[in-house]
């Protein structure tokens, strides 16, 4: 009973309308109330009861009114949507197709709706058997000449098979369309996972770095005691396994495709330089005039965190102009103790892609250098 009642008032006012249309049109199939009163009662009366409990049914169980609406079906082949000469091979000229009734759309529609809210096929199959079972009894008990065969097949097809099928196309368009969205949302958190991993795996990594960096100028600074050389040495490695770490397990959430040009949080240029200089690198600054690129920061983040991690002590020089970014090391002063991973590059190389820029890394002279272009403003990117 729960399934029966109306959600709201709205859905109220549409079923007693539904009914009231339908009890009208029910009205015009029966006789005059008025010419024949007994008639009207015995015939009129009992057909409202039954589209009552059909709208009463129809909206949790559109099924239910479907069958409870076939003895108002199109079985009288008096009227039709159209009229066809088949004199050619039937002994009858006027053959209806599609044969209507005052009652054959609400019928429709409640045939759309059982395409449309059910998933499961066989209650439906079961009553389409039994349509098409009460339309034969109806051809036989009239003869059963063919051009009643012809008028009841269109019957059946065009008021109940053809908006069955119509309500089903219509589902199948909409789970399409909900499944489509619910894919578009999932990829967009993956993308959003995506893009944190990065700016954990791009920030943590060049702190680590340079906890790294700054272990290595403990472990050689004099007049410390042999433990705490081999202290500073223990955090350095301790360092270097904490980036691996974090790479193995922060790679597994990034994605290729996903490269968003963001910038690290709330640093610029300067400030990276200023901090890896405090940590102990041997660092130089050329910042030409002019806007800074977008992505520098981002740029020269990874130059130095590929620095501090690969050759440890060595000297790196930092340019930046409005179109050219360029991070170079010279050779490392100790044995590395990072090993060589690629994401950050890999990373930064697709977001460079993206603002229309080209990226190049790779040994320079005794060093290496990473060095990347961007397009001037109305440039188009050649590729």
């Amino acid at each position: 009973m729960k399934r029966l009642r109306r959600e709201n008032r709205r859905q109220v006012v549409y079923d007693v309308l539904l009914f009231v249309a339908l009890g009208v049109f029910v009205a015009a199939m029966g006789p005059d109330p008025f010419q024949d009163p007994a008639g009207f009662g015995t015939v009129t009366v009992p057909r409202w009861v039954l589209a009552g409990v059909a709208v009463l049914v129809g909206r949790p169980y559109p099924l239910a009114a479907l069958v409870l609406l076939l003895p108002l079906g199109p079985w009288r082949f008096s009227e039709g949507f159209a009229t066809v000469d088949l004199s050619w091979l039937l002994p009858r000229r006027n053959v209806k197709i599609l044969p209507l009734l005052p009652t054959s759309p609400f019928i429709a529609w409640y045939a759309y709706l059982t395409g449309r809210r059910m998933a499961r096929g066989g209650p439906a199959l079961v009553a389409f058997c039994l349509i098409a079972l009460v339309g034969v009894v109806v051809v036989l008990s009239r003869g059963g000449d063919l051009a009643l065969w012809v008028s009841m097949a269109t019957a059946v097809a065009g008021t109940y098979v053809v908006p069955h099928l119509f309500g089903v196309l219509r589902r199948k368009l909409l789970q399409q369309r909900r499944q489509a969205r619910m894919s578009a949302e999932a990829q967009a958190r993956l993308r959003e996972r995506a893009r944190i991993a990065r700016e954990m795996h791009d920030s943590l990594g060049h702190d680590l770095a340079l906890i790294a960096v700054r272990a290595a100028g403990l472990e050689l600074a004099p007049g410390l005691a042999p433990a705490q050389v081999k202290a500073a040495g223990e955090l350095r490695l301790a360092a270097a396994d904490a980036t691996e770490r974090l790479r193995q397990i922060i790679g597994l959430l990034r994605e290729d495709s996903d490269a968003a040009p963001l910038a690290p949080a709330g640093e610029e240029v300067p400030e990276l330089v200023r901090r890896a200089a405090d940590s102990g690198m041997s660092i130089s600054l050329d910042l030409a005039p002019g806007p800074v690129p977008g992505l520098a920061a981002a740029v020269v983040q990874e130059g130095l965190t590929n620095a501090a991690k690969h050759a440890p002590g060595a000297a790196v020089a930092v340019s930046v102009a409005p179109h050219l970014v360029r991070v170079r090391n010279g050779p490392p002063r100790s044995r590395p103790t990072a090993r060589t991973g690629g994401l950050g590059l890999a990373g930064l190389r697709e977001r460079v892609r993206l603002a229309g820029g080209t990226l190049t890394a790779g040994p320079a002279g005794d060093g290496f250098e990473l060095t990347v272009t961007l397009p001037r403003e109305g440039e188009e990117d050649p590729r």
